[in-house]
């Protein structure tokens, strides 16, 4: 039985139809519905629309987490041009991104602005936190390699958060680090399962 069975995307907003980026967010979340797969994002426009647009290509369901605010100058908001088959509204910013975290098994991160960069913190935050548990994450593009290099250079990180994470190039990729990460699920799982018998 498959455990990760919902994806949520991140990525920046703004990208526009004719971006390779947008593209490249079409053909990923396309090939990733076609094997089965929910797709989730935030129900604006630029790489959530790509998402939508490409999950529903692949005749897939696709949910938007949104909200809308009143005080609020710079957020993208929600794109009614977005093919959304659901639509869950939250309060504000912080409790939308929550939400995308929490339906999300899995996360595919584009590359983004300061959005995308505080959803990859928080992602990655709490999958070293849970580690052995947790949810992991797809850093789609070759400019990851040399984001992730400066943090580990630069930064305190611990070594399980290295652990947390695949970078990939292509929709093949990401399906084959899904299909790596299922399988290390349920090793810990299986493992979890035997700890506890054994402690009985």
């Amino acid at each position: 039985m498959k455990k990760i069975k919902q994806i949520a995307y991140f990525g920046f907003a703004s990208a526009a139809p004719n971006d390779p980026l947008y593209k490249e967010a079409f053909e990923c979340a396309k090939y990733l519905t076609g094997k089965g797969f929910i797709a989730i994002n935030g129900g604006g426009p630029g790489i959530m629309k790509a998402v939508s647009e490409g999950a529903k290509a692949a005749k897939g369901r696709v949910i938007g987490v949104t909200f809308y605010p009143k005080d609020i100058t710079t957020y993208e908001g929600s794109d009614p041009e977005n093919p959304l088959d659901q639509v869950v509204v939250t309060k504000n910013y912080l409790e939308r991104t929550l939400k995308l975290l929490e339906l999300g098994d899995v996360y595919v991160i584009f590359r983004g602005g300061t959005g995308t960069i505080s959803e990859f913190g928080m992602a990655w935050g709490l999958a070293k936190l849970y580690f052995g548990h947790h949810k992991p994450l797809i850093l789609y593009g070759e400019f990851w390699n040399e984001i992730m290099k400066t943090l580990k250079e630069h930064m305190r990180i611990r070594p399980q958060a290295l652990k947390v994470y695949k970078i990939v190039s292509t929709p093949e990729e990401a399906y084959q680090a899904i299909l790596l990460f299922e399988k290390l699920v349920k090793q810990q799982e299986h493992k979890h399962g035997e700890e506890k018998a054994f402690q009985l």
